[in-house]
Order: structure tokens, then sequence, then C-alpha cells
């Protein structure tokens, strides 16, 4: 199976790719919307993010809620053509 995250990868997740995380709900799949490679306040808390690890803001596909995870815990997704 080919790598499937961004670590062990050259480059990184990047703006507009589609990506996958688990939640508690359940597999998630989103659109990513901001890199963050410095500390950032987000949701009243602040948020670890460095060049090395950054951390990524996500557009849910279902929700539109957005999310901010590192690129450990997302996944690249196939997008689901709409009917």
């Amino acid at each position: 199976m080919g790598n499937k995250g961004a670590r062990g990868r050259r480059g990184r997740f990047k703006v507009g790719d589609h990506v996958a995380w688990n939640s508690e709900a359940g597999r998630v799949s989103g659109t990513i919307i901001a890199v963050h490679t410095s500390d950032f306040l987000y949701k009243g808390y602040t948020h670890h993010a460095s060049e090395d690890d950054p951390q990524y803001e996500i557009r849910s596909d279902k929700s539109d809620h957005v999310a901010a995870h590192k690129g450990r815990a997302l996944r690249y997704a196939e997008r689901k053509n709409s009917a």
C-alpha cells in the first residue's frame, strides 16, 4: 500500500487537498482551507504548529464544520461525485 499520510513523504498537505480523519462520530472527510506553521488561536485555545509539524484547518464535506488537526491525523481521500 502507498503512503497515505503527510509524514514520510516529500511535501505536505496543502490548501485544497481533500483529506479524511477519524472523529468520535466515525470517518470524516473535508477540504483543507488553511495551513498553520506557527502557534495560532482557534476556538479559544492555542494550537501548536511549526514548519516541521504544521496544523491544518479542514472544512467538513457534510456539515461545513471547521476542525484543526495535525498532519499525522489526516489521510488523502477521494472526492465523491455529487449526484
